[in-house]
């Protein structure tokens, strides 16, 4: 680790992320899978995803934003 925190809190932000994501993605439709079967689980994975596309749309939309503001504050 160096002296960059703002750097390490933003990678570990990061992977926390990542991590949840895959947990919820595998363990949420595995258990579905275990408790209900296969066709219960790839419709809870279709809810998943469904879910996840206005929260990447809203990330991707404040991703631009920030890009914008940066770009004016060089200039």
């Amino acid at each position: 680790m160096g002296n960059d925190l703002r750097k390490y809190a933003s990678e570990t932000n990061r992977r926390v992320i990542l991590w949840a994501l895959v947990l919820l993605l595998t363990i949420g439709p595995g258990l579905v899978w275990l408790l209900y079967g296969a066709r219960s689980a790839l419709t809870s994975l279709l809810c998943l995803l469904g879910v996840f596309a206005p929260v990447g749309l809203i990330w991707l939309v404040l991703a631009i934003i920030d890009a914008i503001v940066k770009r004016a504050d060089r200039e």
